[in-house]
Formats: structure tokens, sequence, C-alpha cells
């Protein structure tokens, strides 16, 4: 079982497939996990919105994922600082030890802050990347944001090594902000990474964080692109907006 170990726990990943790396960040707000790309546990048997992407990059690219910090298979400490950076420096740490220097990325959900908060720390990492679904807060979604901090604190509180206090606190530092959380819009407006969005629009997804995506990012929106009619397109757009966007490999 591939595990890479961090200064303070473990990350769980998987790679298949060969060719330019595509770093996978999975729906599942903090429980982000790689069996979120094609099953909700909370919905059992029931089919995803979307289409899972590693079948499909895997003929094309070298298909990296992981279950974030605490969630699935990987566990790590929660110490005072823990926070956003926490996460980066683990993603960080994969790329190096897999010898990745620039990679793609496609995040569904929270994925889309993790993506972002990766390129703001490490710039030129990230060749393109497709930003699916992405959460943020809304004038109205206050309380579902804090409800699913809620959700994941009491995934972890029964964890002895964790610090109840120092767990709140990280959910609250982690929440505190607008827009997508981990990056500001003023940052955001600066990058210059290809991007293709496919926007949200329910509570947890506002389509007023996907507008300003769209708009700070100059993105290229994809919509429709949920359900049974549209994910198949959708899936393949993001695989060709990628292998357009593959720098040339030296022969």
């Amino acid at each position: 079982m591939p595990i890479l170990s961090v200064n303070d726990g473990e990350i769980f990943y998987e790679e298949s497939g060969q060719g330019y790396p595509v770093l996978l960040f999975a729906p599942g707000f903090l429980g982000s996990r790689i069996e979120r790309w094609y099953t909700n546990p909370s919905r059992p048997g029931v089919e995803q919105d979307w289409r899972d992407p590693i079948p499909l990059f895997e003929p094309h690219f070298r298909v990296v994922r992981l279950d974030v910090r605490n969630a699935g298979r990987s566990r790590a400490s929660v110490g005072p600082d823990y926070d956003w950076s926490s996460y980066t420096a683990d993603y960080l740490a994969l790329l190096q030890h897999l010898g990745i220097e620039k990679c793609h990325v496609m995040g569904g959900c929270i994925g889309v802050s993790f993506a972002l908060a990766l390129e703001q720390a490490a710039p030129g990492t990230i060749s393109a990347q497709v930003l699916q679904n992405p959460i943020g807060l809304s004038e109205t979604n206050r309380a579902t944001v804090d409800g699913e901090v809620a959700h994941w604190k009491s995934t972890l509180a029964n964890r002895p090594d964790i610090d109840a206090s120092l767990l709140r606190a990280a959910g609250e530092r982690m929440f505190a902000t607008d827009f997508i959380f981990s990056v500001t819009r003023e940052y955001t407006a600066t990058s210059s990474v290809p991007t293709l969005l496919m926007p949200g629009d329910d509570t947890m997804h506002p389509v007023t964080v996907s507008a300003d995506l769209a708009r700070l990012t100059r993105a290229e929106v994809l919509t429709p692109w949920k359900g049974p009619k549209y994910r198949d397109a959708a899936v393949e757009r993001a695989r060709d907006f990628l292998l357009e966007h593959t720098p040339e490999q030296p022969s």
C-alpha cells in the first residue's frame, strides 16, 4: 500500500497510467479521498453527477490521487497551526517524492481550494487545471459551511491523539474567510494557469463563487456538465483540455 510519511503523519496515495502527470483532488470536503471520485458513501448505489476521471485519464496521463490528511487512509496530527498550508505541504511532499516538478491538476468541490492553494504556495507547479464544482461562501450558506465543518470535526473527535480544542480552532481558522476559503480573490486574479471551470449551482457550491472564479481566472466555462446527459462529455472535455495544455516532452 503506497504510504508517504510526512512530518506529522502519513498520506495514502495511488498512481496509474503513463505520461504527463495529473494530480487529482477528490470531492468530499475535508473528507476528500480517492473513492469520492466514483462513489458517495452517504448515497450508496446512487450514481454521481460526474464521471470518475481516472479511467479516462489513465491512457494519456500519469494519474496521481490521494486521501488528504485525516481522510480515508491518511492520518496526521492536529496542531496549533493546522490550516490550508498543512494540506499544501503534503501535496508538495508527494510531488517531490514522486519526482514531479510540474503537473496538471483536477479538483472537485474542496479540491478547487486545494488546487489554488498549491499554485499560490509553489508558483509554476500547475501547468493547467480543471476546477469542478468549487465550494465557497455566499451570502446565504454560512450555516451550511459550518455544518460541514462540524461533521468533519465529529469524524475525528474520538481519536485519542487529537486535542478537541485544537480541532475546533482548525475548523474555525480554515473557514473564517470568504470566497473559496484557501486563497483570496486578489491572489486568484494574478494566476495565469489555463483553467477549465465546471461551475457549481447549489448551496455548498454557489453560483456566485463560480462566477467570480470564471472572471478572475479567465477560465473556459463548461456548462451544463452535471448528470447523466452531460457527465460523459464533460469528463472527455476535461481530458482534452489537459491534453491541449500538456507541455511537449523531450524526445
